[in-house]
């Protein structure tokens, strides 16, 4: 059984970039990374690929050229996670031994868990940037009006914004091809605001009102009927109509008991996503409560709870705070950290994770906002940037950064430990 001092799972952005920075301060480290893919993927850009704005092929490369040099790849599935014994079965490889283990494998799309989805996604007019965003581009190019329906599920997502900042795009587009005036945009959430976080609430409120958005909080997806071309929602009615935010334009919905239908000609979803079944079933997962299946760890250090050689980042970390690469830059530091001082001295290393992330939120082309925050939902602007931006405002610098800037900040710096 083969054995390393550090085990990682997941070769996506957390597990390279991990790595990549351990190796930078200590290349005699014995490192092995778990991860089946031979592609990676930079899956920011897919909105603008679903927009039509991206070249799908530029956000795929080969995961062999970013293993960094010196680490074992171990090409397949981790299996089983069996922390009393510090091993990790695998699907084909057998069993890795290690002495502290970076769980970080992301998360999986679950569209199975709403009703109806598998089936939809099948259609020529519903699409998810999350899942094949040239098919979004082609769907949105074939829409000639109607209602346009943007949606997103109960569960914890990967980039919340993005489906908020595919609505913007569709309706720049649908404004540049001429039939904005025969179509209706809306926005259906769970949620209870448009953002959560000021003052990037407050412009993006201005902005759904500016494109004439129908935005609906409190409508929880329960069932998509494909034949009929309708989702179904759970509502809480008193609320929606309470809300200052709430849009009750007709847009065709019908009502039954506590469900509204709402129709549509054009459907983007999130699907639902969960964590991978290998994490859900096995300890090193919450058991139970609102974090019932994400790795569970300390927030702030982004060690596990109960087991104190092993820790996680990423999308599969139980964290109160957005899933996106950007809180993975500022995570990774903490972890490595972490793992240096455990390595050496036995004991954690004074660095801590404060929340960070950010959701560069794209309002139209050539136009994004760059929200940044920590927990409890407070602004976390980076210093420099805004002495020179107000990145509370849409500014065409901000869509140069979405689109040239981090992709190259991804691909030559994070990604090799630098960034």
């Amino acid at each position: 059984m083969s054995h390393f001092q550090i085990l990682i799972i997941g070769g996506g952005t957390a597990g390279i970039t991990v790595a990549a920075q351990l190796l930078r301060k200590n290349k005699n480290l014995k490192i092995g990374l778990i991860e089946p893919s031979d592609k990676h993927v930079y899956q920011p850009a897919w909105t603008l690929v679903g927009a039509g704005t991206y070249n799908y092929e530029d956000t795929i490369r080969n995961e062999a050229d970013y293993i960094p040099n010196g680490v074992k790849w171990i090409k397949d599935k981790a299996s089983d996670i069996l922390p009393n014994e510090n091993k990790v079965a695998t699907a084909s490889s057998g069993d890795f031994n290690y002495d502290y283990l970076v769980i970080a494998p992301g998360l999986v799309m679950r569209p199975e868990l709403l009703e109806g989805l598998p089936e939809a996604m099948k259609k020529d007019n519903v699409s998810s940037v999350y899942v094949d965003p040239v098919k979004a581009w082609k769907t949105l190019q074939n829409f000639k009006g109607g209602n346009a329906l943007f949606t997103q599920p109960t569960t914890p997502i990967k980039c919340g914004g993005a489906p908020q900042k595919f609505l913007y795009l569709s309706e720049h587009y649908l404004r540049k091809q001429g039939i904005r005036g025969k179509s209706k945009m809306i926005y259906a959430t769970p949620g209870s605001v448009i953002f959560g976080v000021q003052p990037f609430a407050k412009r993006l409120e201005e902005i759904i009102k500016e494109k004439d958005v129908v935005f609906r909080p409190f409508h929880r997806p329960v069932k998509i009927d494909a034949e009929k071309q309708e989702v179904v929602y759970q509502f809480d009615k008193e609320k929606f109509e309470n809300s200052p935010q709430s849009n009750l334009s007709n847009i065709g919905e019908s009502y039954d008991k506590d469900n509204v239908h709402i129709p549509y000609d054009m459907l983007h979803l999130a699907p639902p996503q969960s964590a991978p079944e290998f994490i859900q079933q096995f300890e090193v997962a919450v058991q139970e409560g609102n974090n019932k299946g994400w790795v569970d760890v300390d927030i702030y250090t982004l060690q596990h709870k109960r087991f104190g050689n092993i820790f996680a980042l990423g999308d599969v970390a139980a964290l109160p705070t957005a899933k996106t690469g950007a809180a993975i830059r500022k995570q990774a530091p903490v972890v490595v950290n972490n793992l240096l001082e455990m390595i050496q001295n036995n004991h954690l290393g004074n660095q801590l994770y404060q929340g960070y992330s950010s959701c560069p939120i794209v309002t139209g082309y050539g136009k994004m906002l760059l929200a940044e925050f920590k927990y409890e939902n407070v602004r976390d602007s980076d210093p420099l940037i805004s002495k020179f931006v107000d990145t509370s405002k849409e500014q065409y610098s901000m869509w140069l950064l979405k689109k040239y800037g981090l992709p190259f900040m991804y691909w030559n710096f994070m990604l090799k430990g630098m960034a």
